[in-house]
């Protein structure tokens, strides 16, 4: 069963899919989640209720649209974009994240500002 979300961030709605990994399965299960988010560069991200230190797969640098989780903040991450510490062609987060998704249209992001809050939800 494909785990669809919607996230929401003031009027705009953009699409996404968590994948069928074990961390992806406890978010699922958290939502719906409203909090504030913050930005580093063209990634979004905001602490989310699942704390969990280990990861099945973590990876060093992304592709543009990855849902990932970052264990240091228990941060649920969008990555649109290059990242402060990115090079060219290369996305990279802070540090290790696991990949739990892909959000649609990764472009689309790009229009988001400025930090607010942000919902997720289970479509």
């Amino acid at each position: 069963m494909d785990k669809k979300i919607r996230i929401s961030i003031g009027e705009d709605v953009f699409r996404a899919v968590l994948n069928n990994s074990r961390l992806a399965g406890l978010i699922w299960e958290t939502l719906p989640v409203t909090v504030p988010f913050q930005m580093w560069g063209e990634e979004i991200y905001f602490p989310i209720p699942v704390r969990e230190e280990g990861m099945e797969n973590p990876v060093e640098t992304v592709n543009a649209g990855d849902l990932g989780y970052w264990p240091e903040g228990s941060c649920f991450c969008i990555f649109y974009g290059l990242t402060p510490i990115s090079s060219p062609g290369k996305i990279k987060p802070a540090s290790a994240v696991e990949v739990i998704g892909q959000v649609e249209d990764p472009e689309a992001f790009k229009q988001v500002q400025r930090p607010g809050k942000v919902t997720i939800e289970r479509e």
